[in-house]
């Protein structure tokens, strides 16, 4: 779909449902969206892959969710402006497993509760319809401060990680929703898991010491059980070469600035 319109379909406009639960933990979340019916059902009016907004209800709790099939592969993508990129993937099943992933490492409360599921006799991604206050584009626009900096800019490097990780090739501000706690929150991976072993150094200023515990205790098998067939054998491979070079790169700030000003 058009970059960045996912936020505005995503969490920009929620309305309270009846018989929401805003407490409900995350395997609640999943198994709700597995088990509960659709009951409305309406294509958004945002970018060329058109996502379905779902109403969703088990007779207690109703809740919308997006349900995105996009699943498009080309040997080689030319874009408007002039760029090319080769194997080009705009992929559904990168949702389903960088919020699988972000799990693995400690991240899934940055993420909305994201499944795969079968809609009209086509598979797609499922996320849960997350509040937002607005996304960091217009957060930037308002010239609007976070009420804890500190608290929001480790969100913040926290999710640079985690793209230089999946080497998402889609970031932009419209991805990133502010939760009404003023905390990050990642949408859209539909263009991430690229099969090239290379970062980007400039973005990996500081790091979570947890983040990068678990990113350097994270194992190939673990990764291939958690995103079942959503990642090929090559994109597992290529995110753990960006994995070591991640670690790579911050134990060598760490040796240059001393911990304190890298880890936190």
């Amino acid at each position: 779909m058009a970059r960045g319109l996912l936020a505005v379909a995503l969490g920009l406009s929620l309305a309270s449902q009846p018989g929401s639960d805003a407490a409900l933990r995350p395997e609640q979340v999943e198994a709700f969206m597995r088990s509960a019916r659709v009951v409305a059902a309406r294509t958004t009016p945002l970018g060329v892959t058109r996502p379905t907004r779902l109403t969703l209800s088990d007779g207690t709790l109703t809740h919308d969710a997006l349900f995105q099939p996009v699943d498009e592969r080309k040997p080689v993508m030319r874009f408007p402006d002039g760029g090319m990129e080769a194997n080009f993937v705009d992929s559904w099943r990168y949702n389903v497993a960088a919020y699988r992933l972000a799990g693995l490492l400690g991240l899934a409360s940055m993420m909305p509760v994201t499944i795969e599921y079968r809609f009209r006799g086509r598979d797609g991604s499922l996320a849960w319809w997350v509040d937002a206050l607005m996304d960091e584009g217009a957060r930037l626009k308002r010239k609007l401060e976070p009420p804890d900096r500190e608290k929001w800019n480790e969100d913040m490097f926290r999710q640079r990680v985690f793209m230089e990780l999946v080497h998402d090739t889609d970031r932009n501000l419209g991805n990133v929703l502010v939760s009404p706690e003023w905390r990050v929150i990642m949408i859209d991976f539909t263009r991430a898991f690229r099969l090239w072993p290379t970062i980007r150094p400039a973005e990996l200023l500081r790091a979570d010491r947890r983040l990068l515990a678990r990113l350097e205790a994270l194992s190939r098998d673990e990764v291939v059980t958690a995103t079942n067939e959503h990642l090929s054998p090559a994109e597992v491979d290529a995110m753990l070469k960006r994995r070591d070079l991640i670690l790579t790169h911050y134990r060598a700030r760490v040796k240059q600035l001393g911990e304190a000003r890298v880890l936190y």
